[in-house]
This record gives C-alpha cells, sequence and structure tokens, in this order.
C-alpha cells in the first residue's frame, strides 16, 4: 500500500507541476487552464483516488485536474516527433552513402552546376521535375531509367536528383551493382540483411547497370535488389550504357526478367550528344600542350 501511495502522490506532484501557467495562460470560467496562444485547454479532470482519506480507500474517488497538450504543444511535440525520425533516418542513410559511389567529387554536383547543351536540356527539366515532385514519385513508386552512350551525363544528372533530395533530408543511396556485388561475395554482410539497409533509403541510385560479371549469382541478386524495390514500393533509378533494344530484345532470359521488372517501375528518359568524358579529356590535353609548348623564357 505504501508504494501504491507514493506513485500515486509522485503522479499528482508532477500533475501539479505540469498545471502550472506559462506566459499567456489563463483560467476559463470552469477553473481549467487555457492556453494563451491556441486558446485550448491545457487540463481535463479525471477521478483519482483519494490520497487524504482515511483509512486509505481505492475505491473513493475525486475529481482532479491532469495536465494534456493543447492544440499548439501538440503540434510542436508531433513536428519535434517527426524531426527525430528523419533525422534517425538521415543517419541510417548516412552510414550506408559512406560506403555508396557517391564519392566527394559526386557529392558537390547540383543541378545550379549542370552544364545545360540542346542535347541534354529536355532531360535536366525533367529530372529537376522529379525532384522538386519527390513525395509524389515515391508514392507512385516510380523510378528512373537513364540510358545511353558513355560520359553523356547520367550519372551526373543521378547525382544531382540525389543531392538534391538529400539537402531536403530524404534518405537517398547511390552505389552500383558492381560494388554491391562485391559486398555480397564477400560475405561480409547477410545478402537480406544489406537490402533490407538499402530500403531504407527512400530513393536508391544504381549507377552503370549492365557492367557487372552476367554469372547465374551476380545477376540474382541484381534481380533481387531491382525486385526488392518494386514489393516496398520504394523506387529506384537506374543508369546505363545499354541500349532499349539491347534491354528490349536481350535473348537471355536471366536479363529479360531484371529489365522487364525495370521497365515496370522506371520512365525511361535517353542521353545523347557528345561524351563529356571525351570533351573534357580533349580540354586537358589542349590545355596542358599549350602549357608545354609555351615560351617563358
Amino acid at each position: 500500500m505504501g508504494e501504491f501511495d507514493g506513485l500515486l502522490q509522485g503522479a499528482v506532484r508532477q500533475a501539479q507541476a505540469a498545471n502550472q501557467p506559462e506566459n499567456g495562460d489563463y483560467y476559463d470560467d470552469e477553473g481549467f487552464l487555457v492556453c494563451g496562444n491556441c486558446h485550448t485547454r491545457r487540463q481535463v479532470e479525471v477521478n483519482m483516488p483519494d490520497l487524504k482519506a482515511v483509512p486509505f480507500d481505492p475505491k473513493k474517488k475525486v475529481r482532479v485536474k491532469m495536465p494534456v497538450s493543447c492544440r499548439c504543444r501538440a503540434e510542436r511535440r508531433k513536428q519535434e516527433e517527426q524531426m527525430l525520425m528523419q533525422d534517425r533516418e538521415m543517419r541510417a542513410a548516412q552510414t550506408l552513402q559512406r560506403q555508396s559511389l557517391m564519392d566527394e567529387r559526386l557529392r558537390d554536383i547540383s543541378f545550379d552546376g549542370f552544364q545545360q547543351t540542346k542535347d541534354n536540356a529536355y532531360n535536366l527539366k525533367l529530372c529537376l521535375r522529379y525532384a522538386k515532385h519527390f513525395d509524389e514519385m515515391l508514392a507512385k513508386n516510380q523510378g528512373l531509367l537513364f540510358y545511353g552512350g558513355v560520359g553523356t551525363g547520367k550519372t551526373f544528372a543521378a547525382a544531382c536528383i540525389a543531392n538534391h533530395l538529400l539537402s531536403l533530408r530524404v534518405p537517398v543511396v547511390m552505389t552500383s551493382f558492381v560494388k554491391l556485388l562485391e559486398t555480397m561475395q564477400g560475405f561480409s554482410e547477410d545478402d537480406s540483411t544489406l537490402i533490407a539497409r538499402l530500403n531504407r533509403a527512400k530513393l536508391l541510385i544504381i549507377d552503370d547497370l549492365g557492367a557487372e560479371r552476367s554469372t547465374d549469382f551476380a545477376l540474382e541478386k541484381v534481380y533481387d535488389i531491382v525486385d526488392s524495390r518494386y514489393r516496398a514500393k520504394l523506387p529506384i533509378i537506374l543508369t546505363t550504357n545499354l541500349s532499349m533494344t539491347e534491354m528490349k530484345e536481350s535473348a537471355d532470359i536471366r536479363y529479360t526478367r531484371i529489365y522487364d521488372r525495370i521497365f515496370e517501375m522506371c520512365y525511361p528518359m535517353q542521353f545523347t550528344g557528345r561524351s563529356w568524358r571525351k570533351a573534357e579529356a580533349a580540354r586537358r590535353f589542349d590545355e596542358m600542350k599549350n602549357f608545354l609548348e609555351g615560351n617563358d623564357g
């Protein structure tokens, strides 16, 4: 009885402390504490055992005003809980990102720095719209498939989307099948555990589809990763140097089921134009040539 009595007294003291008015709070005509900001009650009346009764009888009740959250405090607490959940999601995503393909060069990439040309202007518009409306894309489990020649900006565009969303605290992971398969083959982590960790990200970006080895093990794991996003109703963005014809007309059933799942989830976007890598290599070559041939006395 003494322990129970102490718990009740502690609850009452805590309630009394929480029932103290704060800046702008006031009491209404019925004696209830009201928030001075949202003007909703901060108290409700409940039945409590009468601690003053002698002898103590737990069946004997008295009406006691107990604290509750007013509307604005409840909304603030909800926002704080959402922020805490977002922080947890971001920390989990950042752990994954440290193991991902997104190195320092890619982490600095943004839509503002996207060099627009006649070849990529349309795709840039689509990528930016996808990023800005990602909540809708997430709800629809809508992904993207970037395909085209080497150096046409597919990885750059994917990184722009990733960094835009990361700046908005949306968990994103960007990696490659090659790297994921190396992790799986290294037995450092159970495959199902790795896939579950990848699915903590709201968006998964896989770079360079088709660069992985065409072994039964590799293709089975590629399918498992893509299919896991489908079943979890989470979007995926993939980049590949393969052509649409190569993917649609593949005679290998192992590839066919992978591509069929991708086409079901992802909107295809073709990247064309001169290779940025070749253009950059040519620029650096000319720059070095002019330097070496220069006459500085």
